[in-house]
């Protein structure tokens, strides 16, 4: 434990000495105007509303008429659209050329978005498939260095989870928090994950009360596990998978509190698999993202994730992919 709190405390002189560096200007730099309030999706009330999500609740759970729900969602379509357009001319007219042609490339009649905030780096929920008519859903929670600059390999990567998903399904690219920068001291702490985690909770139950009867799971991938692990309690999901993770924020599946399966999965040459697996207690800091998700001792559901590396896993083909795809679709769970 000794040299391993020694190897974490370098780490953070490290990254103390890097974040000036990589931490100036970038993403949250580019001004964008405060989006207006949307309104909130029907839902079924909570009275009728199943209390945790199961092959049975999923069978007998009331629902939202697909129509009714179709129509609300293409009103904060709408409202999501005129987000993007309003901050690409904030962009425009400050200058920012690059920016301003991301966003309109976002802005598409094909993208459809719940909600959008270009501040700060920015905040985007995005569904890929047709949400009303939905029964499975995965929502996808992005690790260190997701904005609106870097946005696309999230893009990618829910178009590719969405379709290996097929008919039937839709997934939500859930970049509700402004995450850290691979080079920086907030990388090495759970502190932006427990910046996250109310975002994530609230998102959570307005989308199963909207969809009581769905199979609803969370994908999260590298720094994303920390924001799932430490949200995890209570959360009425039925799968958390765990892919690229430097930890979860927790030292094993029981600290996270959840009924949900949990799983994990790492490429074989996968880089994050090389961090310290630890949580320290300092007098001003805890540092360290928990213990190593696919341990023995962790407590996951360990998937074969092939030989990728970080950035690869739902990367089209890859064993990684239909892994998780597998899980989301419930199918993994009857292998079990």
């Amino acid at each position: 434990m000794a040299s391993l709190r020694n190897r974490l405390l370098a780490a953070l002189v490290t990254a103390s000495v890097a974040v000036p560096v990589s931490g100036a200007g970038g993403s949250a730099a580019v001004p964008a105007p405060v989006p207006a309030a949307v309104a909130p999706l029907p839902a079924v009330p909570p009275a009728v509303a199943p209390a945790v999500a199961s092959a049975v609740a999923s069978a007998v759970a009331p629902a939202v008429a697909p129509a009714v729900l179709a129509a609300a969602l293409s009103e904060r379509y709408a409202a999501g659209r005129a987000a993007v357009l309003a901050a690409e001319r904030t962009a425009a007219a400050r200058g920012h050329r690059r920016r301003a042609a991301a966003l309109r490339a976002m802005a598409g009649p094909s993208r459809t978005f719940l909600s959008f905030d270009g501040r700060d780096g920015g905040r985007t929920v995005e569904v890929f498939g047709d949400l009303a008519t939905a029964r499975r859903i995965a929502v996808l929670v992005p690790g260190s260095d997701t904005n609106l600059d870097r946005y696309g390999r999230l893009h990618a990567g829910a178009t590719r989870l969405r379709e290996a998903l097929g008919d039937g399904s839709a997934v939500i690219a859930w970049a509700g928090y402004r995450t850290p920068g691979t080079l920086s001291l907030d990388v090495l702490t759970p502190a932006r994950a427990d910046e996250a985690v109310p975002g994530l909770r609230a998102f959570v139950r307005e989308l199963r009360a909207v969809k009581p009867g769905a199979r609803l799971s969370l994908v999260c991938h590298s720094y994303g596990s920390v924001v799932c692990g430490r949200a995890a309690p209570g959360l009425d999901v039925a799968d958390i998978v765990l892919i690229g993770s430097p930890g979860a924020g927790v030292p094993d599946v029981a600290a996270m509190r959840t009924r949900a399966a949990v799983w994990a999965g790492r490429g074989a040459a996968d880089w994050i698999a090389g961090v310290p697996h630890a949580l320290v207690e300092l007098p001003f800091v805890t540092v360290g993202l928990g213990a190593d998700p696919v341990s023995p001792g962790f407590g996951a559901r360990v998937f074969a994730a092939g030989d990728g590396g970080h950035s690869d896993y739902l990367r089209p083909g890859s064993p990684a992919l239909t892994a998780v795809a597998r899980i989301v679709s419930g199918e993994a769970a009857r292998d079990v």
